[in-house]
């Protein structure tokens, strides 16, 4: 198995995706969400829900609720709920512990203005075109919250992600080791501001291509933050997209959507072997 391919093995497994054997599972739509990935709740316009959101802060209960605003049970929980999501929509987003990008993750891409961000190209690698994320964000009781992602910046956008994984700090730097150890050379530290231009700037890419991002994103996307784009990032190899095939790709369905999207000869791929 070549180092690419034994990259995109090591993280389907470290983000708990692997059955008997090694194989991935088939896989999940939606996932453990987490205090930070909010789901979609139809929020009522009217300004009952300012109410209850006054009376929850009060300390009342939802039968309590019901009982102080004349409504039923069942319309005051579906209340309750919905104020909970305007409260976590209107929260601030916990403090950042760390962020890191893989070695090589710049390989091959172009931008400017961004004098902060680390930058590391090693062609001969094995790893160009693929970059891992770890946000680490703050949780209650002391612990932290933890997302990663793997990124195929030449093509496909986000491959797999990870969490949110609740820990104690100190395993932190363990599960941070692990993850970044298909790379030749430690992981980078990288401002939030990177992570974000790489993960969703990739995806927004990788659409304009005909690809969407792996189902488990949607759990792991409140860590990066907002994002409103575009990405100041020219992804694909060189300013072209350049499809490698993975260990789990059914490589043939993603250059035929190529062939759609761009027409032949305005993209180029490698099919490796394992």
């Amino acid at each position: 198995m070549n180092l690419r391919n034994t990259l995109c093995w090591k993280a389907s497994c470290i983000g708990g995706i692997c059955g008997e054997g090694g194989e991935p599972k088939r896989a999940r739509f939606g996932g453990t969400t987490g205090n930070l990935v909010l789901r979609s709740v139809p929020v009522p316009t009217d300004k009952r829900v300012e109410s209850v959101r006054l009376l929850r802060e009060q300390g009342q209960s939802p039968k309590q609720i019901a009982r102080t605003l004349g409504l039923r049970p069942a319309e005051a929980a579906r209340l309750v709920r919905a104020a909970g999501a305007v409260a976590r929509a209107e929260a601030p987003e916990p403090e950042v512990v760390g962020c890191w990008i893989s070695p090589t993750w710049s390989t091959g891409l172009t931008f400017g203005g961004h004098p902060d961000w680390p930058l590391h190209q090693d062609p001969e690698s094995g790893t160009d075109g693929l970059a891992s994320v770890l946000v680490a964000r703050e949780h209650r009781y002391g612990k932290v919250s933890v997302c990663g992602y793997l990124v195929d910046v030449y093509c496909l956008g986000v491959k797999n992600a990870v969490g949110p994984r609740i820990m104690e700090e100190p395993a932190l730097r363990k599960y941070t080791r692990d993850y970044f150890d298909g790379y030749r050379g430690d992981p980078i530290p990288a401002p939030i501001e990177l992570a974000r231009e790489v993960v969703f700037g990739s995806i927004e890419y990788a659409r304009g291509l005909g690809f969407e991002p792996h189902p488990d994103f949607a759990a792991a996307q409140g860590h990066l933050g907002s994002w409103t784009g575009p990405s100041t990032i020219a992804f694909g190899k060189d300013g072209k997209p350049f499809y490698v095939s993975g260990p789990y790709d059914d490589p043939f369905p993603i250059i035929r959507t190529l062939e759609r999207t761009l027409g032949r000869g305005n993209f180029d791929y490698l099919l490796l072997s394992e």
